[in-house]
C-alpha cells in the first residue's frame, strides 16, 4: 500500500536527490515588486536549494508580506539587494555564474535546448515589463518556456519554478 512519506523519509527523500546534484544555482530578480510573487519565488527557492539571491531593485524578501507566501522560508536563503537587475546581474557573474534570463525576446532560444555550465544564475523580470532591456544586453544568454495555450506568458513565480527545475533536471542528467 502506497503511502505518504513521514518527516524521516522526506529527509531521506531530499539527501538523496541533494547528493545527486552538481553546481551552483542562483537567482536573479530584476525589479520583481509584488511581495507575494517574491515569497513564492522565495519558497520554492529554498526549495530547490538556490545558493543565492541578487536582488535588483523590486521587494526584498524581509519585507513583511513576503513571509505570507515563503513561511519562513526565506531563512534558508541567502541574499544581496543592488540598485538595479544589471548590478545583480554582474555581481552573480563575478561570483562565476553563467547568466541566463528568463525572457520572451526575437532572439531566445527554447530554455531546454540552452546550454548550461553547471553554475547558472537564472533572471526573471518584473511581473509585467519584465527584465530591463539592459539587464537583458548583461546576460550570458536568454530563454523562454515554451507555452502551447493562448495565455501568451507565465506569472513570474510560476516561470521560476520552472526554470529552477529545468536547471537542477540539467544537473541530475549529468550525473
Amino acid at each position: 500500500m502506497m503511502g505518504q512519506l513521514d518527516g524521516t523519509g522526506m529527509k531521506r527523500l531530499h539527501r538523496a536527490w541533494r547528493q545527486r546534484t552538481e553546481g551552483r544555482l542562483a537567482l536573479v530578480l530584476d525589479n520583481v515588486a509584488n511581495p507575494f510573487n517574491v515569497g513564492s519565488i522565495v519558497r520554492t527557492a529554498a526549495a530547490e536549494r538556490v545558493d543565492h539571491l541578487y536582488i535588483g531593485g523590486g521587494t526584498p524578501p524581509s519585507h513583511a508580506k513576503v513571509n505570507k507566501t515563503a513561511l519562513g522560508t526565506a531563512r534558508y536563503l541567502s541574499w544581496t539587494m543592488f540598485e538595479s537587475g544589471v548590478d545583480a546581474v554582474e555581481a552573480a557573474r563575478a561570483d562565476g555564474y553563467q547568466i541566463i534570463a528568463v525572457e520572451l525576446t526575437d532572439t531566445a532560444a527554447p530554455l531546454h535546448e540552452i546550454s548550461m555550465e553547471p553554475d547558472v544564475a537564472v533572471v526573471l523580470g518584473h511581473e509585467d515589463r519584465g527584465c530591463t532591456t539592459a539587464t537583458l544586453a548583461a546576460s550570458d544568454t536568454i530563454g523562454f518556456i515554451p507555452q502551447l495555450g493562448k495565455v501568451g506568458s507565465l506569472n513570474v513565480a510560476s516561470a521560476a519554478a520552472i526554470a529552477l527545475y529545468e536547471v537542477r533536471r540539467r544537473s541530475w542528467s549529468r550525473t
